[in-house]
């Protein structure tokens, strides 16, 4: 089938009337055609969306004014509607508002089929549709929440005056922040109970009779309901139509690895290698490791030895911050002859999937190195694996002896298994790195162990330290006869700065790998 793009032409009457509120319960699917480039584009900008509302929500508190003033920083950059009250007029620096609704209606439907397949990615792809919909529903005037509403079919009748005056001590007396004066000047809709479940638990509405009478300012709660339960049903149904989906050849890689999609720098063996040596891996492993890979490497050094998910995850992280080939066949050498393989069987048994991972065998693919996503939902360990993530596998009062180990404070401990409970687990482990580093809010979003790793090191002196260690190794070269080793070693420290510079966000790297 043939995919073009009408993103130039003109919009049918139909589109225009479906984009002509900003904000809409996505009941319609999308029926045109597009290009393969744009549904790439459109669902990874989207993901990235909605990763930024995870953030911002355990980060602020939801919609104060810190949490508005980035979300809506976010909006503007990735060119999506956040403003309700914008009209049409082409901008003379991007797309027109209704080629930006168009953008997310369509890339909403990409992203519920890559998010319909597990229990775990409809949990959150629906928590972060519907902080997205509050944010937006919030920015709605008056009249364009009712619009919105009856376009919608959410008739909910407000009161009369007689029944307000009649009423208003009883209103006045269970609605959170409503005075008689309040009362007189805002409409109160009368709602069955259970359409407001929310509001009658925490007991912030007058109930009588069934009903449950909601001021204006509280409506948000029931249109937030509404749109849950919809988006519930409708990646219920999606997930029964992925057979048809996954047909298409063209769209099957790409929606299997949206779910795990890392989107951000790829930490290749190209961009790093020779920024570190083999002396240095264990000082750089209590300081600045992640806590996935922190484990790895003391399993390593107490048992000697790594099941083949446990090589793949860290060997890879170990490529990604400078080893090269030759260092990681010493490494893994040297620790594996010192439990019960000997030399000739790592040869025979070891070197050749770690050559393989450095693309020097097979097909000769060149591995890079899993992004958070991935060790969170690929490959779950088992009895005696040590890879996967530590906030996601292990068991609470496991994790919480762990982090009792290195040292984090009681409440840090407290904070972190809160997050872990709330499944948030990338946020979990940014939380780990803040607390290692004394530091109160960082400033990026961690999607990656090489990411911990880079930033982590920018944070003790820009790599300072690991400059300071290979000077030692290289005077010790030096004195040894390999003086130009050195000297290569010298130039690579030199420029870690530079590549570090370098490391900039490249949106279209997951896809260009899948």
């Amino acid at each position: 089938m043939q995919f073009v793009s009408r993103q130039k032409k003109l919009l049918p009457n139909s589109q225009t009337e479906l984009y002509g509120q900003c904000l809409q319960f996505y009941g319609q699917p999308p029926l045109e055609n597009i290009a393969l480039s744009e549904f790439e584009t459109f669902a990874v900008e989207r993901l990235k969306l909605l990763k930024t509302v995870e953030n911002l929500g355990v980060s602020y508190v939801k919609l104060s004014e810190q949490y508005k003033k980035k979300l809506d920083q976010e909006f503007k950059n990735l060119n999506f509607p956040y403003r309700a009250d914008a009209d049409d007029r082409k901008s003379q620096s991007g797309p027109s508002e209704i080629e930006k609704r168009r953008k997310d209606h369509i890339s909403h439907f990409i992203l519920r089929l890559a998010y319909c397949q597990t229990e775990d990615l409809r949990r959150w792809f629906i928590q972060q549709e519907v902080d997205l919909f509050r944010y937006r529903f919030s920015s709605l005037s008056s009249k364009q929440k009712l619009e919105f509403l009856h376009k919608n079919n959410l008739q909910y009748d407000a009161i009369s005056v007689e029944e307000k005056k009649a009423l208003q001590d009883k209103l006045v007396n269970s609605s959170y922040a409503v005075s008689g004066i309040t009362v007189e000047d805002q409409d109160f809709y009368k709602v069955p109970f259970q359409d407001a479940l929310d509001l009658v638990r925490t007991r912030k509405v007058y109930l009588k009779a069934g009903y449950v009478y909601i001021p204006h300012q509280d409506i948000v709660t029931i249109v937030l309901n509404d749109f849950r339960t919809r988006l519930s049903k409708a990646l219920a149904l999606t997930a029964r139509s992925l057979p048809a989906v996954h047909s298409d050849e063209r769209l099957q890689p790409l929606l299997n690895h949206l779910s795990h999609a890392y989107v951000g720098q790829d930490y290749s063996i190209q961009k790093n290698v020779g920024k570190i040596s083999l002396e240095q891996i264990d000082s750089l492993s209590g300081k600045s490791f992640p806590l996935c890979m922190r484990q790895l490497h003391q399993a390593l050094r107490e048992n000697h030895h790594l099941r083949h998910g446990g090589r793949m995850q860290y060997g890879l992280f170990l490529k990604g911050i400078g080893l090269s080939l030759e260092q990681a066949l010493q490494f893994w050498r040297s620790e594996f002859i010192r439990g019960k393989v000997d030399a000739d069987k790592f040869d025979k048994a070891y070197a050749y999937s770690i050559r393989h991972m450095f693309g020097k065998e097979g097909k000769r693919t060149d591995y890079t190195p899993y992004s958070c996503m991935k060790v969170i939902l690929s490959n779950p360990p088992s009895q005696g694996d040590h890879h996967g993530c530590p906030f996601r596998h292990s068991d609470p009062e496991l994790l919480k002896q762990k982090l009792q180990f290195y040292k984090v404070s009681p409440s840090g401990i407290s904070q972190i298994l809160e997050l872990v409970k709330g499944m948030h687990y990338q946020l979990a482990c940014q939380k780990y790195f803040e607390l290692t580093h004394n530091i109160e809010d960082i400033t990026f979003s961690l999607n990656h162990p090489n990411q911990y790793f880079v930033e982590s090191q920018k944070v003790l002196g820009g790599g300072k330290d690991i400059k300071r260690e290979m000077d030692t190794t290289q005077r010790l070269q030096e004195k040894s006869g390999r003086g130009s080793t050195a000297a290569r070693e010298a130039a690579a420290a030199a420029n870690v700065s530079q590549h570090l510079a370098e490391m900039t966000e490249e949106l279209d790297s997951f896809f260009q790998d899948a």
